[in-house]
């Protein structure tokens, strides 16, 4: 068994967060995989998105505020 760490991006409303986890890999047929420690991180990170409360999700992640741009402006 080893171990690939990966970054992860989480999107909800206007912020995206950078979350890095690791991948587990075996021989199993389900590789690779997330441990449940990082799958609870990627959904307490989009909870703390989801409720506004950036200080929580800095600390799991980084965080971006994600600018859109309306159709016809350049």
């Amino acid at each position: 068994m080893s171990k690939v760490s990966k970054v992860k991006l989480v999107q909800e409303g206007r912020y995206v967060a950078e979350v890095e986890i690791d991948l587990i890999q075996d021989e199993m047929g389900w590789s690779p995989y997330l441990s449940p420690e990082d799958a609870y991180k990627l959904d307490d990170v989009r909870e703390a998105l989801r409720n506004g409360n950036l200080a929580e999700a800095s600390r799991l992640g980084r965080i971006y505020k994600v600018w859109g741009q309306s159709k016809g402006t350049e």
